[in-house]
């Protein structure tokens, strides 16, 4: 079946029932949703491969990493991915609308964007030893993170490209391929560094070089397959046109990065408060288990982030709000039985999963007495990464990040801080504020997306690929690349 075929409305099939209709839905789901979570599952794994080995180095090697990956890979991967979420916009809506030419110039607009925004962070990773001893890091930590932050301005520009052309290849449901690449591409780091660690001794410059090399294999993966003539529809080469009407789409990927940044750094600062608690040590210990634990979880979701926002861009690229609707209730379905499963097994083993993590006793006995608000912080990943999806999908990321701020930020920190420590409840305090936060989200965002008016969707996609791609200038073009589509 082709993916025309794939993406065909299954509301338009008077021949299907519900269950048959339902069936084909979780087809298109899996489809977006399974690499991207293989993707993000081993280029997450690499940074955790990366640290264990670090940790075999020293102590202040394991910290100084610890502190670069947490604090300047958070910032720099918060923007880059926040932004790219534009692309995954405008192509998932010109392929809905079958505008298959332009999501190549989109690809370029967007990585002209994202190379440019990379190269401001670089002061960041520079003077990351300055930064780190103004905010009262030791020296020798801080100057050991300033060494490592330089073997990371090359993964800096590498996250800046790779998400961008995994946003452009999933919405025309080509990211298998980079699945397959990120899983590949694990498994050359785990060897790399193991030989370059463990038999030549190489230290942080062979931890980081191995991460180097298998990071932009993915990289060169991806143009060799876009190059090498597997996107043939949408890929026609480079153009200056990429270079017109930057702002518009410069626009909507600030509100998009900052939509994401707003709920990366969500976690980190409750971190940071709960340094200030009492037995910090323990309390940071516990929280971390939980927030890593947090995050393997919130792997398997944001693939359905990723198929909400390709499913309902198509649909609205398309014209078809029933179907838009019909897919929206589909994930959200999936997502909430997968959010169920994980609940149960937080609930189930919360007494014994610190020691997946740890052999301290009082550090698992706190992390147990901690195991239902876990269970409700993953419950909750499930439902609000779908309707950040599809706030992405329809392109009102802008939207997404003033919800964010208010729930996160005037609802949630306020109402941890004053939970820890006015009520004397700690790290359960400051985590109780942190799930009323992503609990009020995901109630504003289902609200809103309850009722949004699809149709007026559907006319905003198509007054928005009408203004940055038919103008007059482009329609011989437009109508010809059409013609070739259509053979």
């Amino acid at each position: 079946m082709d993916d025309e075929r794939l993406l065909g409305s299954a509301s338009k099939d008077k021949r299907h029932g519900l269950k048959e209709d339902i069936w084909l839905e979780q087809k298109k789901i899996w489809r977006v949703g399974f690499p991207a979570m293989l993707a993000r599952v081993t280029q997450y794994g690499m940074f955790v491969v990366t640290q264990a080995f670090v940790g075999h180095t020293g102590q202040v090697n394991l910290a100084a990493y610890s502190l670069v990956q947490i604090l300047l890979v958070q910032l720099g991967n918060g923007i880059l991915l926040g932004m790219s979420s534009a692309t995954e916009t405008l192509c998932g809506q010109a392929f809905g609308a079958k505008q298959y030419h332009v999501m190549g110039i989109y690809l370029q607009r967007s990585l002209i964007i994202n190379l440019f925004a990379a190269t401001i962070l670089l002061p960041v990773f520079i003077f990351s030893s300055s930064i780190f001893k103004l905010i009262g890091e030791e020296d020798a930590t801080a100057d050991v993170a300033g060494y490592i932050s330089l073997w990371f301005i090359p993964i800096l520009y590498f996250m800046a490209i790779a998400v961008t052309i995994q946003k452009y290849l999933q919405c025309q449901l080509k990211n298998m391929i980079v699945g397959w690449l990120s899983a590949a591409s694990f498994v050359i780091h785990v060897f790399l560094s193991w030989i370059f660690l463990s038999k030549l001794n190489l230290g942080i410059p062979g931890a980081m070089a191995a991460m180097i090399i298998s990071t932009w294999v993915v990289v060169i993966g991806e143009f060799v397959y876009i190059f090498g003539g597997w996107c043939p529809k949408t890929w026609e080469g480079f153009t200056f046109a990429a270079f017109s009407d930057l702002v518009p789409v410069l626009k909507l990927s600030i509100s998009s990065g900052i939509m994401v940044c707003i709920e990366v750094w969500y976690d980190a600062v409750l971190v940071l408060l709960a340094g200030y608690l009492k037995n910090a040590t323990i309390a940071i210990s516990a929280f971390s288990i939980c927030l890593n634990i947090i995050i393997w979880e919130f792997m398997v979701c944001i693939s359905f982030l990723a198929a909400s926002s390709v499913r309902v861009s198509n649909e609205l690229g398309k014209g078809d709000a029933k179907a838009a609707k019909f897919s929206i209730k589909v994930i959200l379905t999936t997502s909430m039985s997968v959010g169920v499963f994980f609940w149960a097994l937080c609930i189930a083993f919360g007494s014994k999963i610190a020691f997946l993590f740890t052999n301290d006793k009082t550090v698992a006995e706190y992390v147990s007495s901690l195991s239902v608000l876990l269970a409700f912080s993953v419950l909750f990943n499930s439902s609000q990464t779908v309707f950040s999806g599809v706030a992405v999908g329809a392109g009102r990321q802008a939207m997404v990040a003033y919800v964010n701020i208010f729930c996160y930020y005037i609802v949630g920190v306020p109402v941890g801080i004053v939970l820890g420590w006015v009520a004397g409840l700690q790290v359960k305090g400051l985590w109780m504020g942190m799930i009323l936060g992503v609990a009020s989200q995901s109630l504003m965002l289902g609200y809103i997306t309850w009722r949004t008016d699809w149709e007026e969707q559907i006319n905003k996609a198509t007054e928005r690929l009408d203004h940055w791609l038919l103008k007059p200038s482009e329609e011989s073009h437009d109508s010809s690349a059409q013609e070739s589509v259509n053979q």
